[in-house]
């Protein structure tokens, strides 16, 4: 795999897009974006389906420019096209133009137009929906039986993913230069259908003016250190897991998931309980020592404390650690002692929490996760990695990376066991907390893809770890 540069990766909100398509009109007229956006859906859709008995709903502003555009193109490829309007754009608009050049049939907006075609173009809203979807228009939409987006459906709220009123299920969207938020958060991810990313001719120079601070997971957001020739076990890091005594499953997991990630060293601290964990792989060292011995080895600086422990042993070690001042990543049963004190976890680097746990520490995620999540890191001055169908991963200072990279099968039992051993594996060799938690998500999920391809779509935690050192390969590229 090519990594990507990280400018690329940028996920901008429909205000920042706002920004830079302003910055846009001082240099490239609107008229050329807006053609290039409505030739990139013509094209898309010709791509997609063979011609159709198609309708295009244009709203008055630019996302009905754009719908114009492509329907103009479509009928003069020879298709059949009809335009209905929710509303005419204003004189001297900039959808305006192409309303005009569009001299192909319109039809009333009426959900009766909408029943006799075979394909809908949705050009009523773009990303920056302001208010909820309803009435004639959400009719409309939902009296589509086949349906191509332009932008985002409608109905879609493009900084949170959040759907206001009603929106459909597109077969396919087409964007244009950066992905929104909404792109890529449930529930609206899942109204998108193919999802293509269109170039309209957006210098590059001019979006670098425009701050952002959100990105796609994915190699080149973040390297992966490769060992040298003198690379040993202690320069490649050493992960600590504390270990409980009722659950031994949990820390046997998140070790393997360390080693397979390329730890140098994992060590189990079961204390009283460590005769059941010397029953696991030969390759974990498993201490008995009181944690405070453990501590003065000063090369075990990253510690994983919570999986399989209870409320009492997290007491028991997790303010040891903070103490200490160890690089601390807590997951699972640290979260449940820390619910509704989320200032107990203040002075760990990483959370793990699933939805569950998140909100059980921080209250609920709402309808606007990007920014729960981010406030839960300044909150804890911590990187909070929200686990889910699409993971978020925030640190304290705002970056937020949203990961796709994954499947359905990760939700198995041991899963997040095995997450938090390969993010605490990539801190161990150095890498800055937010780039491990962003790696070691990646690599997981792409762990997963590989395992579920490998056991017909049901793997189990266990099995992930043989694919994380080809999930490895993959994001180093000719590196590793």
């Amino acid at each position: 795999m090519e990594p990507v540069r990280p400018f690329v990766l940028g996920v901008y909100t429909p205000a920042d897009m706002a920004r830079v398509d302003t910055l846009s009109a001082a240099t490239i007229p609107v008229s050329v974006l807006m053609e290039n956006a409505g030739r990139a859906v013509a094209r898309a859709i010709r791509r997609h389906v063979r011609p159709l008995r198609t309708l295009v709903l244009c709203g008055p502003g630019n996302n009905g420019g754009d719908g114009y555009v492509a329907a103009r193109l479509l009928s003069d490829a020879g298709w059949p096209v009809a335009v209905a309007e929710m509303a005419p754009p204003a004189p001297n608009t900039a959808s305006s133009a192409p309303a005009r050049l569009y001299t192909g049939p319109r039809v009333p907006f009426a959900v009766a137009e909408v029943a006799r075609a075979e394909l809908v173009v949705d050009a009523l809203f773009g990303a920056g929906l302001s208010r909820d979807v309803e009435g004639a228009a959400a009719d409309m939409l939902r009296a589509a039986a086949r349906l191509v987006a332009v932008d985002i459906p409608s109905g879609v709220d493009g900084a949170t993913g959040q759907v206001r009123g009603y929106a459909p299920q597109a077969e396919l969207t087409v964007t244009f230069h950066r992905f929104k938020p909404g792109h890529l958060l449930y529930p609206a991810r899942g109204l998108m259908g193919r999802l293509i990313l269109a170039d309209i001719g957006i210098p590059d120079r001019l979006v670098e003016q425009v701050p952002f601070t959100a990105w796609r997971n994915e190699p080149g957001l973040w390297r992966l250190p490769v060992p040298g020739a003198e690379s040993h076990k202690y320069s490649r890091g050493v992960v600590s897991i504390c270990a409980g005594g009722s659950m031994p499953g949990a820390a046997r997991l998140c070790a393997s998931g360390a080693r397979a990630a390329g730890a140098g060293l994992v060590r189990v601290a079961a204390g009283g309980a460590a005769r059941d964990y010397r029953l696991g792989p030969a390759g974990v060292i498993v201490d008995d020592a009181p944690l405070a011995t453990l501590l003065e080895d000063a090369r075990r600086h990253v510690w994983v404390c919570g999986p399989g422990l209870a409320p009492d042993e997290v007491a028991q070690t997790l303010p040891v650690l903070l103490a200490a001042g160890r690089c601390v990543l807590a997951d699972a049963g640290a979260l449940s002692a820390a619910a509704d004190r989320p200032e107990q976890l203040r002075g760990v680097a990483v959370v793990t929490p699933h939805v569950g746990e998140f909100t059980r520490v921080f209250g609920p995620v709402g309808a606007n996760p990007p920014e729960r999540v981010r406030e839960a890191a300044r909150l804890i001055d911590a990187v909070v990695v929200l686990k889910g169908a699409t993971t978020l991963i925030a640190a304290p200072d705002g970056r937020l990376a949203i990961n796709t990279h994954a499947t359905p099968a990760l939700g198995t039992a041991g899963s997040g066991d095995t997450l938090s051993g390969v993010i605490a594996a990539l801190l161990a060799t150095g890498m800055p907390t937010w780039d491990a938690a962003c790696a070691g998500v990646w690599l997981h999920g792409e762990a997963g893809i590989k395992a579920a391809a490998q056991t017909g779509g049901w793997p189990l935690a266990e099995d992930l770890d043989r694919y994380l050192g080809p999930a490895r390969h993959d994001a180093t590229g000719s590196r590793g």
